[in-house]
């Protein structure tokens, strides 16, 4: 059982068909592993039954089926968190923002989604120990939302070098959803050589709802995303990194009690985040982190606060 071993030995693959899975982001036996055979038809195309012979290949080189819960539990230990700078939040969410899934944070305009994704860019090149994991973070930047200077502040409050925590921060800015999700792909490259623990998505479906605006679009979208949302997953997998993503909101006016707000992208976003926080203002200064969703945590909330500093307890 080796990842390592070369495409052209699978079934089904020769050498034009190994580029052509190489070209797409399939570089090792997980990737395909973990894909499905529309997905690998619809990026190479590929015949579907040549398609399901690549990934069935893949998955009897490693072995994967069932196994013992004991060995689950075993695997899990290689999870680690990232703080997000409040020990509030980091208490309601088990610690910090987990290796191995995606953290979806969701929220309206100024709730601090962004300003976390910052925090976390410079908390994951903290020590091990000390709410980080000594790893570099892969920023796509989809709104133009991205900060130099706003993560070289947070990072001397933090007592650390500026400099270094920018160079350790790799920024791509997406300007459709295409390009987004190439990005997402071409991040392979970076997470096997630069020593990377956070890929950050900010925000997940800004792109999407510019490029897919009617109803009868909705379907072609959501396919899209979830297609996008795999990716971002075998990523967290394969690289034992944490996904964070932010996502847009939109208000629900037959919502006639309590908070209209909801996340966009529907159950198929729903579904994919392991974690998922509502942000929203409190008073005064105050955020209120939510906790919405979570595989072994139950729903809460914690106020927070953003200073020049970054984030902190309220």
């Amino acid at each position: 059982m080796s990842d390592e071993i070369d495409l052209k030995d699978l079934p089904g693959v020769g050498e034009k068909t190994a580029e052509k899975l190489i070209e797409e982001g399939y570089k090792d036996l997980m990737s395909l592993a973990a894909a499905s055979s529309g997905e690998i038809v619809g990026k190479t195309s590929i015949g579907e039954a040549t398609a399901k012979k690549i990934i069935n290949g893949a998955r009897k080189e490693l072995e994967m089926g069932f196994e013992t819960a004991k060995k689950v539990y075993e695997d899990k230990e290689d999870v680690t968190q990232i703080s997000t700078g409040s020990e509030e939040i980091d208490s309601l969410i088990g610690g910090g923002v987990e290796t191995q899934s995606i953290t979806e944070v969701y929220g309206s305009y100024g709730s601090g989604k962004t300003q976390l994704a910052f925090q976390l860019a410079v908390n994951v090149q903290k020590e091990m120990g000390e709410g980080g994991l000594n790893k570099g973070c892969v920023f796509i930047d989809t709104e133009n939302t991205f900060r130099p200077e706003r993560v070289k502040e947070i990072a001397e409050a933090e007592g650390m070098d500026p400099e270094e925590i920018l160079d350790n921060i790799y920024v791509a800015r997406a300007y459709n959803s295409d390009h987004q999700m190439v990005l997402t792909n071409e991040s392979d490259e970076i997470l096997e050589t630069e020593g990377v623990g956070l890929v950050i998505v900010d925000s997940l479906t800004g792109q999407f709802r510019a490029d897919y605006t009617g109803r009868g679009d909705l379907a072609r979208r959501q396919q899209k995303l979830n297609r996008h949302l795999h990716d971002l997953q075998r990523l967290a997998e394969v690289y034992n990194v944490a996904v964070f993503i932010s996502n847009q909101v939109m208000s629900k006016p037959d919502v006639m009690f309590g908070d209209p707000t909801e996340a966009i992208g529907g159950h198929i976003l729903h579904h994919a985040a392991a974690f998922r926080m509502y942000l929203r203002r409190g008073k005064g200064e105050t955020r209120i982190c939510k906790l919405v969703d979570s595989p072994y945590k139950p729903e809460g909330e914690a106020p927070f606060k953003i200073t020049e500093e970054g984030i902190v307890d309220k």
